[in-house]
Order: structure tokens, then sequence, then C-alpha cells
């Protein structure tokens, strides 16, 4: 068995030092329960650009979106600088593995662009994987960069092979047979928030895997936005009550829920995941195994992290 820790939390917005210690108070929590694996949701550090459609977020040239894009900039998190040193600390201490989702200011792209990051850190505190998101969706793509197949990696975690996607990216036929031909059997689906996202797909995806499938999703409220972000009172204005509603959940290899959707609800839940309910959900189909055609139909994927440059 695997025990699931899996928050619905409102994050620390636009702020990396508390969302920091958010991600850490909620480790300790769930260490309490004998934990093996946590789960955040989308950008959860420093948070979500919801700013974006109420503000003119597509004006080009606007100084208020610099300003916004700047210190949205400034919060978020770089690897390479330590901001997670802390965080995998704790997860050693505890003994516990965990996907973080985080706004990456990757110094390896010019220090400056941002990069929504679904980020694998093992239970020995260590970080086995960055995963860049490839698409931003929509409105996103005025805040964040598209990323690289380098993070298209799954990992060992006891009796599982873990794997895990941002939001749209589970739309994705070809990113998740990536991750079905690496053994995944616990699929992690990180969503900014909202019920919409995850009641439907998240036992779709379960059934097409034969896997466990966990959606997890923060909640966000006109309240959360900080008076120390620029323009807080016209982005409050833009926003509704609650822009984000949660619907966390858990579906097991034949679709049934393990933790039903969770709407507007914030608190840690928690659940055993079971490998052999993979193995009996795998008699009859296995989509990398087989019920797999490598002779028809082949998936090529390119896992070289992207740069401008490459120096000999």
């Amino acid at each position: 068995m695997l025990k699931l820790a899996l928050p619905q939390l409102a994050p620390s917005w636009l702020n990396r030092d508390g969302g920091l210690e958010i991600v850490a108070d909620t480790i300790v929590i769930a260490a309490r329960e004998n934990s093996e694996l946590i789960v955040f949701s989308e950008a959860f550090v420093p948070g979500y650009p919801f700013w974006l459609s109420g503000t003119g977020g597509a004006e080009f040239n606007s100084e208020k979106q610099k300003e916004i894009f700047a210190h949205y900039s400034d919060q978020a998190v770089t690897i390479e600088r330590g901001d997670l040193a802390g965080v995998c600390q704790i997860l050693g201490e505890n003994k516990m593995a965990c996907y973080l989702g985080i706004i990456e200011r990757a110094a390896d792209r010019s220090g400056h662009s941002l990069y929504c990051s679904y980020v694998y850190i093992d239970n020995s505190g260590t970080i086995q994987s960055v995963h860049r998101k490839l698409q931003p969706t929509f409105e996103e793509r005025l805040a964040w960069s598209p990323g690289d197949g380098a993070g298209l990696q799954t990992h060992k975690l006891g009796e599982f092979t873990v794997g895990g996607l941002n939001c749209w990216e589970n739309w994705m036929p070809l990113s998740r047979a990536a991750l079905y031909a690496q053994g995944e059997d616990v699929h992690v689906a990180c969503w900014p928030g909202c019920l919409r996202n995850t009641e439907d797909l998240t036992p779709v995806l379960a059934k097409e895997g034969r896997s466990y499938c966990i959606s997890v999703s923060a909640l966000m409220r006109r309240s959360d936005v900080r008076d120390d972000v620029p323009y807080a009172e016209e982005i409050r204005a833009s926003l509704d009550d609650c822009q984000a509603d949660g619907g966390s959940c858990v579906a097991a290899p034949d679709g049934s829920w393990v933790l039903p959707p969770l709407v507007g609800e914030p608190g840690v839940r928690y659940c055993e995941l079971d490998p052999a309910f993979v193995r009996r959900e795998r008699q009859n189909f296995d989509p990398a195994g087989h019920y797999s055609r490598p002779d028809v139909t082949r998936l090529v994927v390119n896992r070289r992290r992207q740069s401008i440059a490459e120096f000999e």
C-alpha cells in the first residue's frame, strides 16, 4: 500500500516564501499520518496568474502588466539558487516523496522567462525531475513560456511508478502515452483549481491507463490577493469571490472514486493506494503492454532540455 496525502489549499499568492512555508507545514502535518507521497496543485508556489484576464493582460507594452509580471518573476522559484532546499530537507527527514507545482524562473533560459513546472522530489529529499509545461493554455501564454520534454519522466515509489502532468497537458494523448510507456501506474494531474476540470477527466484517465489517477487542485478567493501585490485593488475587483473552487479527487484503476471531488473546502485528505488493484485491471488492458502494437504505432519523445546555445 502507498499512503497518499492530498492537500487542497489556498496559496500565499505571489509570495514565494509564504508559499514554501505552507508546503513545509503541510508536509509535517501529512507526516503525522504516515504519508509516503504528497502532491500539490499547479503553480502552487507562488501562485497561478489569475490577474491576466481581468486587467488587460494582452495589452502590448503595458506598464501595468510589466510591473505585475516583474513582481511575479521576483517571487518565482529558482531551483539552482536553492529555493527548494528547505522543502527537500523536510521531505528527506520524513521519508516522503512529493510532487510540487511551481513557477520556475529558469537559470538555464536567461534567468527571466517563467515556466509552469511540476517538480518530483523523492523520499530522500532529492529533486529527480522538473517537468516544464509543454504548452501553456490560452492566457497563460502571456506569462509562461513553453517547456520541453526533459521532465517527461516517471519514478519508482515503493510498488508503484508515479508520473505527473500540468493541467491541460492531461488532455494531450501523446504526453500521457510517454508516461504510460515508462510503466506509470499512478498518474498525478495538477490543476489550478476547478471542479469542471477534475470531475470528468479523472476517472477517464484512470480507466485509460488502468492506473490510479490523482487530481490535485488549489483554492483561490478574492481575499487571497495580498496587499503587497502591484495593482492589488484592481486585481481583486476583476476576480470572482471564488476564482478556484478545488475539486481535488482520486480515482481507482477501474474509474471508481477513492476520494470523490471536494469543492470549496480547504484541508488535507488521505487514502491508500493498492498495487494489486492495478494488476487486476491490467489483466484485460495494458496501454503500453499487451494492448499496444509498437510494430504499427510508436511514439518518439525528445527529452533533451532545450537551450538557445550549445557550447562545445
